[in-house]
């Protein structure tokens, strides 16, 4: 690094010597402060977001039945835990409606543990385009979240059908449309989320089986296929999975889709606290590593 920064050194000098304005040059792959850096990124917006639709549109283009897997899948792991979970464990007793309660839990956990585990490989599985193009490198976490949102969306709207359709019958409230704030702080989540994870899994690939733990751990720990408060006596204990963004997240959405109810203050400024928190972090954390991205797969 040392020999790079004065072999630049040099060459600014050289052109100086020869009447001319280096001011303007930068090292090849060196990192841009911050705010040139976002700057780049919102220049590069309109490729993100092709890049997304793109692979969003052709992700299941292998398989024979393509993006019907969009619906069938988390239908297919809603059954499963509804099998084990709802029939033969029957954590489900005294709830009024514990297929809703499963399918909600499922569905937003799997958004988040996809960007946890997702994110991990999303460098390496790119080194392509990084080592042929000079590009900000947080371009390739925020397109595959888009991607992960625009699947989602599909997600959401089999969801709330699913709850319309299956016994006992949960209809539209005045309060479904606050799905969209929520899925929208599920969506700044996940993002931090995968920014941490893509810089960690780059550097070390044997974090992605941790990660994979970790995403487990989280799974119990918010909610996701039985309900805490019953399992739960020691109020410490229940006064930190509440602290927990994505346990609030899925709260929340069957508040306003099952209970018909709005979410308390409280809920909101923690699922949306954590959640810008992790993002400005987490893009930090990235950007802090931007040199590094396409050096390491030189």
């Amino acid at each position: 690094m040392a020999s790079e920064v004065k072999s630049t050194s040099d060459v600014k000098r050289a052109l100086e010597a020869k009447g001319l304005d280096p001011s303007g040059l930068s090292r090849i792959g060196s990192r841009p402060p911050l705010g040139e850096y976002i700057q780049q990124l919102w220049q590069r917006r309109y490729f993100i977001w092709y890049d997304a639709r793109h692979r969003a549109s052709t992700q299941h283009s292998g398989m024979r039945l393509g993006n019907v897997w969009l619906v069938l899948r988390p239908l297919v792991d809603a059954s499963f835990y509804f099998v084990i979970f709802g029939l033969v464990l029957k954590t489900g007793r005294g709830m009024e409606n514990f297929p809703a309660f499963l399918l909600i839990g499922i569905l937003l956990f799997r958004s988040t543990s996809t960007s946890i585990a997702g994110g991990a490989n999303v460098m390496r599985s790119n080194k392509a385009m990084i080592k042929a193009f000079t590009f900000p490198r947080a371009s390739i976490p925020i397109a595959a979240t888009l991607q992960a949102t625009m699947t989602a969306v599909f997600t959401m709207g089999v969801m709330c059908f699913a709850i319309i359709v299956l016994p006992p019958h949960e209809f539209p409230t005045a309060t479904w449309p606050l799905l969209i704030p929520i899925f929208l702080i599920q969506t700044v989540l996940n993002l931090g989320l995968m920014l941490f994870s893509a810089r960690i899994g780059f550097h070390v690939p044997d974090m992605a089986n941790v990660l994979g733990v970790v995403s487990r751990f989280l799974m119990y720990g918010s909610g996701v296929m039985f309900p805490i408060a019953q399992f739960l006596h020691n109020s410490r204990a229940l006064d930190v999975v509440e602290m927990n963004p994505l346990f609030q997240i899925i709260e929340m959405m069957r508040s306003v889709l099952i209970s018909g109810q709005v979410p308390e203050a409280r809920s909101w400024i923690i699922a949306a606290g954590w959640a810008v928190f992790l993002l400005v972090v987490g893009f930090i954390f990235f950007w802090r590593a931007e040199e590094s991205y396409g050096r390491e797969l030189g």
